[in-house]
């Protein structure tokens, strides 16, 4: 059976407890969006950099789960989710961006052979009165699915519900993604969304080609990894601080955009001054080559609690039961958000199908060209999945260690 590169990644629940008991306007609003969800991506990446090992997540689906929630909040908890997740515009205008976004997306596997899909779901209180103008927003711009559940008497067995619609939208990848404790009788709504992709390389990489080569976790210490090579025409950009690689997926519809920094001890240094302007100069500079790729086979499965890296970015008031107004939902301030929950999974490897294989060998060398650039990435790294039509980072993650 042809192995592939798969990308998975599940995601956010958002669990509410009760504390008592497209035109040129629009397409301007999806760029902001976008722009937006970016700078959003970058600052959560500073507050999970710390954490250590490997690191992966969904930008766009934790934004997309927040922005569910946001349609509820009011007042200055609105004020705060909107700063940190760099929400511009009139909420009705928000998520019109958003949802056009998220359809953007899922037309993308219409048009192309590849497995793409964001899909929302809620499960709420089953009498517990949420404000009409709320669902309609969650449910007809959102797209996203209605349950009713009865967390008071039987939120187990909701918990179990809402673990079965994950393995089933991640194609059983996912299993148990809220642990027994995270729901109790005073739960009265949960939001999820999942991201999940899984594509071919436009160029294949040949297993034949892989080596056990040095992996540089420190200048000093290295490891073997399985490290895939070939030689190719990419998108790529080199500067004294890093070089940049542009990997397609079959169709190029989506790319995998590789930041490697030129010396094997600076990702820290250059995690530390990573900013939107310079990562939208860096894809702007990306020119076509021949290069030649070292590139290693990894995996990794993250889980996150978000909470306190949320507050620490500024939306404290929404994880406040004294402080959250989400009166946008029902009406009143009983509610306020008690678990932000991120789960992800990734695995990389070499072969893709027949056709990507052959697309990517179609290339014009000459004698007479310099050598072609060596993009070895044999030390720390990060990396993005991009929606090239619309530039949204999809996913976004680092590797310390591709064999931990």
């Amino acid at each position: 059976m042809k192995r592939f590169i798969k990308w998975l990644v599940l995601l956010v629940v958002v669990n509410f407890l009760s504390h008592q008991i497209v035109s040129a306007d629009e397409n301007d609003m999806v760029k902001n969006m976008v722009t937006g969800n970016t700078s959003f991506a970058l600052d959560l990446y500073k507050q999970l950099k710390s954490n250590e090992g490997n690191l992966f997540f969904s930008p766009f689906s934790i934004s997309t789960a927040l922005g569910m929630t946001y349609v509820g909040a009011r007042q200055n908890t609105a004020k705060q989710m909107a700063a940190v997740l760099h929400f511009s515009g009139k909420q009705d205008q928000i998520h019109d961006s958003l949802g056009d976004l998220i359809a953007q997306i899922n037309d993308i596997q219409k048009q192309v052979d590849l497995e793409l899909r964001v899909a929302n779901a809620l499960w709420v209180q089953k009498d517990y009165q949420f404000l009409k103008e709320f669902l309609y927003v969650i449910q007809n711009v959102y797209k996203a699915q209605l349950n009713h559940v009865d967390f008071a008497a039987a939120h187990d067995a909701a918990r179990r519900a809402i673990n079965g619609w994950v393995e089933q939208q991640t194609n059983q990848r996912i299993k148990d993604l809220i642990r027994p404790g995270v729901l109790n009788a005073l739960t009265r709504m949960v939001l999820v969304n999942a991201i999940y992709f899984k594509g071919f390389w436009d160029s294949q990489f040949k297993e034949k080609d892989t080596q056990e080569l040095d992996f540089w976790v420190t200048p000093q210490s290295s490891l073997k990894a399985s490290m895939m090579h070939q030689e190719q025409e990419f998108n790529y950009f080199e500067n004294e601080q890093l070089q940049v690689l542009e990997m397609p997926y079959q169709n190029k519809a989506l790319a995998m955009i590789v930041l490697l920094p030129q010396k094997r001890d600076s990702l820290a240094d250059f995690e530390n001054t990573l900013n939107l302007e310079s990562v939208l100069s860096w894809q702007n500079q990306l020119r076509k080559h021949k290069v030649r790729v070292f590139f290693p086979r990894f995996k990794i499965e993250s889980q996150f609690s978000l909470n306190q890296n949320l507050i620490a970015m500024g939306a404290s008031d929404a994880f406040n039961p004294n402080r959250a107004d989400f009166s946008g939902m029902v009406g009143r301030k009983d509610l306020f958000l008690s678990a932000v929950i991120h789960k992800a999974f990734v695995e990389v490897n070499e072969e893709g199908t027949e056709a990507a294989a052959a697309t990517g060998a179609v290339v014009s060398v000459t004698s007479i060209k310099p050598p072609s650039p060596i993009f070895k990435a044999d030390h720390p790294f990060i990396f993005f999945i991009r929606d090239n039509e619309s530039q949204s980072i999809l996913f976004l993650g680092r590797i310390l260690n591709p064999q931990s």
